[in-house]
């Protein structure tokens, strides 16, 4: 996988749907126009797993995935946002036709489309759920149950869970 945040955003994000930045562009101009001042595009996906030992067994185990866009409008002191679980260019459209109707008034400032930071990345781009096979997310719940039970002898149950998250954000605006 790559450590290129960008890249990442753009391949999980927007490559699934066939999304590119004319694509975006188009997006942004349905947002934006003679009434609004500002707005952005906001694309997320967030995987989640946890991982639960009970009784030196696993009793669960759950993966979750969400993703979507939000659409900001921003027109004085008005702003209209809208949402979409889909990432497909219509749902988009009208997610941007819907956030500028909620604002209706301002002017007229376009925005470039990428704006890629010259910073350095805060965070790794290493997806945490994808470190440890599965099999070695149940031995370390094993371990850790194994280690509870040896440090006191009147220990009789045990508990564990293991839970991890990943985020991808991509602004377009």
């Amino acid at each position: 996988m790559t450590t290129d945040t960008l890249l990442l955003a753009r391949q999980c994000l927007l490559t699934p749907s066939g999304l590119g930045e004319t694509d975006l562009e188009r997006a942004l101009s349905c947002l934006l126009g003679h009434t609004i001042d500002s707005g952005d595009l906001y694309f997320q996906q967030r995987r989640a797993e946890s991982w639960g030992l009970e009784d030196r067994q696993v009793k669960n185990a759950s993966r979750t995935i969400q993703q979507g866009v939000g659409v900001r409008a921003i027109s004085g002191e008005k702003t209209g946002f809208a949402y979409s679980d889909e990432i497909e260019m219509p749902a988009l459209l009208e997610a941007a036709t819907a956030a500028r109707a909620i604002a209706r008034q301002g002017s007229q400032n376009p925005l470039p489309v990428w704006r890629t930071p010259q910073r350095p990345a805060l965070y790794s781009s290493v997806d945490p759920l994808e470190t440890l096979t599965a099999e070695a997310k149940v031995q370390l719940l094993e371990q850790l149950d194994a280690e509870a039970r040896r440090q006191d002898a009147r220990v009789t149950q045990v508990m564990v869970s293991l839970a991890g998250m990943h985020n991808i954000f991509l602004v377009a605006g």
